[in-house]
């Protein structure tokens, strides 16, 4: 006859190249949280359970990323533990993992720059599941042809950006000979209707013919300029006045000599 435990709320998904966190609230009091997914043709895999946090690692559960699954977030008594009848609980949102997660940033490997030619080479992230063989899956052995990647670049400071596409793992793009140019990489779904672009590389600059003036800019041009005229102007005025003092100290000696010859 005691009253049902609060079930869950704000029930999200949160995924980021297939490693899922299901969240929800609130903090349990004297009851417990087990989690139930519910795939449209696969069993019925119970995680996390009876638990007293608010969140589950519910990845494995997930391993048909095509399949469309559902959470039942159940709310457990202690006492209720044993008994057969359902416990009170709340249903999440629909979740596909091929369409909602979120691609991850790829790591750029190596970059060059020879004379007009750019060269980026990155790599996949990785997902939590593997191969029988024991090696992590990365995203592009699970999206296959769906996933390509796109290349921004842009000339060193200035804001003028282009972009590229391909299915491989590298970039060849043509470039002003002797300008620097800064770069990131960001994976891509063209066929989602949400989620379409991933997060994106860090940004990395080629250092061809860079000088302290294109580190530095103007700062350092006027610096450089100022301490020129202090040069140049004390090359002018030193010798000035090391002649004037030098004839005031010839002058004082004839001077004292006069006075001399005079006694």
């Amino acid at each position: 006859g005691s009253e049902d435990p609060p079930t869950a709320v704000n029930i999200t998904w949160s995924s980021i190249n297939f490693k899922t966190i299901l969240q929800w609230q609130p903090k349990p009091s004297g009851y417990f949280y087990t989690v139930e997914i519910h795939g449209q043709t696969s069993d019925v895999k119970r995680k996390c359970i009876q638990i007293s946090e608010t969140e589950c690692d519910v990845t494995d559960a997930l391993r048909n990323v095509k399949e469309t699954y559902t959470a039942h977030i159940l709310s457990v008594k202690p006492a209720e533990m044993d008994n057969f009848e359902e416990p009170p609980f709340e249903v999440s949102e629909k979740f596909t993992p091929y369409s909602q997660t979120v691609i991850g940033k790829p790591e750029i490997k190596d970059y060059s720059q020879k004379g007009s030619q750019l060269n980026v080479v990155f790599k996949d992230p990785l997902t939590p599941y593997t191969f029988p063989n024991g090696s992590f899956m990365s995203i592009q052995d699970i999206f296959q042809h769906d996933l390509e990647y796109k290349l921004y670049y842009w000339k060193d400071q200035s804001s003028g950006k282009k972009d590229v596409t391909t299915k491989s793992h590298n970039f060849e793009v043509s470039v002003d000979s002797g300008k620097n140019y800064c770069f990131y990489v960001q994976g891509i779904i063209p066929s989602r209707r949400e989620n379409r672009n991933g997060l994106e590389s860090r940004v990395l600059c080629t250092s061809v013919g860079r000088n302290i003036l294109d580190e530095y800019g103007t700062e350092v041009f006027i610096i450089l300029a100022v301490i020129a005229v202090a040069v140049i102007t004390l090359a002018i005025v030193l010798p000035v006045v090391l002649c004037k003092r030098k004839k005031a100290k010839k002058a004082r000696a004839v001077r004292e000599k006069e006075l001399l010859n005079g006694v």
